[in-house]
């Protein structure tokens, strides 16, 4: 028989938190569900901030929350979980960092507290009460920890460096030309 412990019932809480939180926020970007925009309208919004093309990074973002949130929220595949949603919090906060941290200011504390989050379980684990213990950690190997940050890490600094090489363009405008030939 297994005893349950603090440890577990809190990871347990703060996976069902974070990724019921985070479930929610990607279907508002893929459906449109609970006041969300949908794919057209977060499309929109995610190319106005210098994400493009903006549907195909909405639909992206939204799969990222709403697919990482779920199974962060079920305990399954815990370590790509947590990474995913960690790299798509990440890729939010750089859009609100002109407004500073505070989320009444419009900052990245909200993407933030959700990232590191959902970066502290990809480490941590999801602990007894999950369907990863259920199945044997078979998705939660620790070798898989480093791998899944490593790669969402790649990633996102590509994503990030792109983006923000077009909101500096945008901003600055095309250089004019010097020399005329």
């Amino acid at each position: 028989m297994t005893c349950y412990d603090r440890r577990d019932l809190g990871l347990l809480l703060l996976r069902l938190g974070t990724g019921g939180v985070l479930a929610a926020h990607g279907a508002q970007k893929l459906f449109g569900w609970f006041g969300g925009h949908g794919l057209e309208g977060t499309g929109q919004f995610m190319e106005s901030v210098g994400y493009a093309p903006g549907k195909a990074s909405a639909t992206a973002a939204g799969l990222a929350e709403a697919g990482g949130g779920t199974l962060l929220a079920l305990g399954l595949a815990t370590p790509a979980a947590g990474a995913a949603v960690a790299g798509a919090m990440t890729g939010a906060a750089a859009v609100h960092m002109p407004n500073g941290f505070f989320a009444q200011e419009g900052g990245y504390e909200y993407a933030a507290t959700l990232g590191l989050a959902a970066a502290g379980l990809a480490i941590t684990g999801p602990g007894r009460l999950s369907l990863d213990h259920a199945f044997y950690h078979v998705f939660d190997r620790g070798w898989m920890v480093p791998v899944a940050l490593g790669v969402t890490a790649a990633a996102t600094a590509v994503v990030l460096g792109t983006r923000n090489r077009r909101v500096r363009q945008k901003v600055e405008g095309e250089q004019e030309v010097l020399f005329e030939e």
